[in-house]
């Protein structure tokens, strides 16, 4: 039994309610029978993420491209909930969706948007967000990674740590400086059933607070394409990433 001390149930709308009980009703389902296996093998339970892409919470709050189009309201309820299973389980979600999913949709061209993030609602495909590193934490103005043209590419090269799922993404969203600013950049982090040569992610153990999220370090250059320009638990996983020669995208300038 849930008691609901400020009554917050009061000001929600009937849809938001509703929501609220059906991710509550997975977590219980889903999550908690499994939680504890989960946290002790340090497990990503990636055999649950078509039932967390089925809810509609994959990108949650963006429109279009196979995403719910959800309220901020609705998308907070249903953060609390997952958080309440597993906060693992939460920062996957959150990692997906309101940063990896979120950078797309803003800074992506429409041919990446069209390529990426309908995948990434439907679980398909799991991205992370490569900023933070380690000494320049997540300040962008500090960062050490660089980009450099290279003809019609780019060659990245650096570290990034603590990047929530790095090691089982399938496309990173990395931030780099540039002669023109920071930029955003997409990697693949394997084409073709093979990893992109130059990028390599590393978990981060033990990580006891986020046991079922994998965060990692890595570190790069990736010598991008052509193609179109872009912009911690133990159920989530924290690494080290390095990039010294793969293949990435054309950047765009992030918005300011």
């Amino acid at each position: 039994m849930t008691t609901d001390l400020l009554d917050i149930a009061s000001l929600l709308s009937d849809e938001e309610r509703a929501l609220q009980f059906r991710v509550r009703a997975l977590v219980d389902r889903e999550v908690k029978p499994n939680i504890a296996d989960w946290f002790e093998r340090a497990h990503f339970p990636r055999e649950l993420v078509p039932a967390l892409a089925a809810e509609g919470l994959l990108g949650m709050h963006l429109t279009g491209h196979g995403c719910a189009g959800r309220s901020a309201v609705e998308y907070g309820l249903a953060m609390a909930e997952l958080e309440a299973g597993d906060s693992g389980i939460r920062t996957f979600v959150s990692v997906q969706g309101s940063l990896a999913m979120t950078a797309i949709a803003k800074h992506g061209s429409d041919a990446q948007r069209d390529a990426w993030l309908p995948r990434m609602a439907d679980g398909s495909a799991i991205g992370c967000f490569a900023l933070t590193e380690p000494d320049a934490g997540s300040d962008p103005g500090a960062m050490r990674t660089v980009a450099r043209r290279d003809g019609d590419d780019w060659i990245l090269d650096g570290t990034k740590r603590w990047i929530g799922l790095a090691s089982i993404a399938d496309i990173a969203v990395v931030w780099a400086q540039t002669d023109e600013g920071v930029r955003g950049f997409l990697v693949e982090t394997a084409s073709q059933g093979r990893p992109t040569p130059g990028f390599a992610a590393t978990p981060i153990a033990p990580c006891p607070s986020s046991r079922t999220t994998p965060s990692t370090s890595r570190w790069w250059p990736a010598r991008g394409s052509r193609s179109a320009p872009p912009p911690a638990s133990r159920t989530s996983c924290t690494s080290t990433a390095t990039c010294s020669r793969g293949r990435g995208a054309r950047p765009r300038r992030p918005r300011k």
